[in-house]
């Protein structure tokens, strides 16, 4: 297991950030020249940076910097030694960049302390460029420091430091480096021109470690990577003596036995981030402090956020983000890309594009990385910089057409509202529920519905196929509420936001509630040629597309949870993340309810406790729960 983690969290630092269209091994060498430099920052703290420059720039051939700032290392370390690649993708190393590795503060070989999702600096005048040449910003004092600030300074100092660059300076990154990258483009140094946030982290109660308030059980491995210190700056893994050793090929089973969340602390004790996270549940000080979408203002520069469809680390970033940016800074070049990738995978191409076992197209990551990534960055930071890059303003791939659309505005402006019911028999209907019936099961936290069908995969880093994966295995159990259309006369394409607005009640006193979206395909639907597994048949697949999970307690408030009372009728509302899928003609649309997800979300006890981190295995108990006929699932539709 520990072998295993630690060569994923090498693919999480090298591949995901070194986007590759392979080229021969020896290409960086015989076309850069590599510097590493110790760049201080305005508290005197250094940060471990790699520099790439190309070996034909000059005072005649001048290139723009690309940046990335990582808390995954920027290996390798060391002057003579070269990655096999550089850059976002193979299309923009070979264009030609100095490009900028560096690794953020209390990481690996840059000096300080490393907290997660560092609280952006509030207390500051809103950012605005000096008039006097290197001084920093006026939002930032002498020690006020924060991922803005870090930015601010290394952008100056390479301006001032590394020879034969034209002035301008672009940043990326995926996932943690995504926030980064988003953090970075606030309160910006008039250099930086142009920023693409891939996969951003945007809040950790809402993306990765939670979802809605639901702790993520499957991140559990993960904790040794975010909750250890390291004394001085290092090349090493300094957290490998935290790695769990499972000695289990099972990883549900593993899961299962670890019996209530506060067991795990035989393992994290000493670990600051476990005992965080423990110490606070609801959406406190702690947590708000952390997001960076309230400081997504007066951003001035363009912006380009990525993400996949079937991200099933980081998908409330990039909507989330786009939107703030939209709404906050008027006249800003803000764009949105999402693919039908996972977490990550458009920086590298696998020919044949699948997720489970949905196949979308070939090349498609390429397609992405020389008409869109590669446009958006040339024309900004080697280009006019005007802002006509012929790019639309949303660029989002149809995930039931297998193929790209452009949008001018995004939710587009034509899409109109429709509301599904959840009828007690079974139906998915535009007609309106009265209330007076309902839906019930047994929810038991004893006997929790899996996430997936494959259980070695629940002891990994991250999720990742359930994102698209068959459901059948779900709605054939007596504990998950199906609701289906007819079989579709015409096609029907789901564009836009998505809002469950139940009406349950519960014999417990506290419940969780999940939601997922399923595009049911016809029993004759033939399979493709790519199929990864062989013993699965398209005929009635269950193609999950989109899914949501709510911590019932939270309903009214992230920051004051409060008891159901048992068998009163509650409403429960909460938002899925946005989809662009046509339900092609001869398909049906499926709704599924369930109360437990596991071990993608923790068990809820549904006997009401202040806090599930500490809950004791007799908290936990069997309740009955209902879903009334006038509960409804609220989609956007285009036509």
């Amino acid at each position: 297991m520990k072998n295993w983690l630690y060569g994923l969290l090498a693919i999480a630092s090298v591949s995901f950030v070194r986007a590759q269209t392979t080229p021969a091994a020896s290409y960086v060498r015989e076309n850069y020249q590599k510097f590493e430099y110790k760049i201080p920052m305005r508290d005197g703290t250094k940060l471990h940076t790699n520099v790439y420059v190309p070996k034909d720039a000059s005072p005649t051939n001048k290139y723009p910097f690309m940046m990335q700032r990582t808390c995954y290392s920027v290996a390798p370390y060391g002057p003579d030694t070269y990655p096999n690649a550089v850059g976002p993708s193979g299309t923009l190393m070979r264009d030609k960049y100095i490009f900028v590795y560096q690794d953020v503060r209390g990481r690996w070989a840059s000096e300080g302390t490393w907290t997660n999702m560092t609280p952006t600096v509030t207390d500051q005048q809103p950012a605005t460029a000096s008039k006097k040449k290197g001084k920093a910003p006026a939002r930032q004092s002498a020690m006020a420091v924060d991922e803005s600030s870090d930015t601010y300074d290394t952008v100056e100092w390479l301006l001032k430091n590394v020879p034969n660059n034209n002035g301008r300076a672009g940043q990326w990154g995926i996932s943690y480096p995504g926030f980064y990258t988003i953090a970075g483009a606030v309160g910006a140094h008039p250099a930086l021109k142009a920023s693409s946030p891939q996969a951003p982290v945007s809040d950790f109660f809402f993306d990765d470690f939670h979802h809605n308030g639901a702790f993520i059980q499957a991140y559990l491995f993960t904790f040794p990577v975010f909750g250890v210190q390291h004394p001085q700056p290092t090349t090493e893994a300094w957290y490998n003596n935290q790695l769990i050793s499972t000695k289990s090929k099972d990883g549900f089973q593993w899961q299962y036995d670890l019996g209530p969340l506060k067991n795990a602390d035989k393992y994290y004790k000493d670990n600051f981030f476990w005992q965080e996270t423990v110490e606070h549940p609801n959406y406190d000080e702690f947590w708000q402090k952390r997001s960076i979408i309230p400081h997504l203002k007066n951003i001035k520069h363009a912006l380009m956020t990525v993400g996949g469809w079937f991200d099933a680390e980081d998908l409330y970033g990039p909507l989330t983000i786009y939107k703030n940016v939209e709404k906050n800074n008027p006249g800003t070049y803000n764009t949105l890309v999402m693919g039908p990738f996972g977490h990550g995978r458009w920086s590298r191409e696998t020919g044949h594009t699948l997720h489970s076992n949905v196949y979308f197209g070939d090349s498609i990551a390429t397609f992405y990385q020389r008409n869109i990534e590669a446009k958006f960055f040339n024309h900004f930071l080697k280009g006019p910089g005007d802002g006509k890059t012929g790019l639309p303003e949303a660029y989002l791939f149809n995930t039931g057409r297998n193929e790209w659309k452009t949008f001018d505005k995004w939710p587009a402006a034509s899409a109109q509202t429709v509301q599904f019911s959840l009828t007690s028999d079974g139906q998915l209907t535009q007609q309106a529920g009265n209330g007076g019936k309902f839906s019930e099961f047994i929810s038991d936290p004893l006997k929790p519905v899996p996430y997936t069908e494959d259980n070695t995969t629940t002891q990994g880093f991250t999720p990742f196929n359930y994102m698209s994966e068959d459901q059948r295995f779900a709605s054939r159990r007596p504990d998950v509420l199906t609701f289906q259309t007819d079989v579709l006369t015409d096609d029907l394409t789901l564009g836009g936001e998505i809002m469950a607005k139940l009406k349950v009640s519960t014999t417990g006193t506290d419940a969780d509630w999940v939601v997922k979206l399923i595009d049911v395909y016809p029993p004759d639907e033939p399979n493709h040629p790519y199929m990864p597994n062989k013993n699965i048949t398209l005929g009635n697949y269950q193609q999950m597309v989109r899914s949501e999970a709510m911590r019932g307690r939270f309903r009214n408030s992230f920051e004051k949870p409060e008891p159901f009372k048992s068998g009163e009728v509650t409403d429960v509302n909460f938002r899925l993340q946005d989809v662009l899928h046509t339900f092609k003609k001869g398909h049906r649309v499926m709704i599924q309810v369930q109360s437990t997800w596991f071990p993608l979300i923790d068990r809820n006890p549904q006997k009401y406790v202040d806090n599930i981190f500490k809950a004791n295995a007799e908290d936990f108990q069997k309740a009955t729960h209902r879903v009334y006929d006038n509960s409804v699932i609220e989609v956007q539709v285009l036509k």
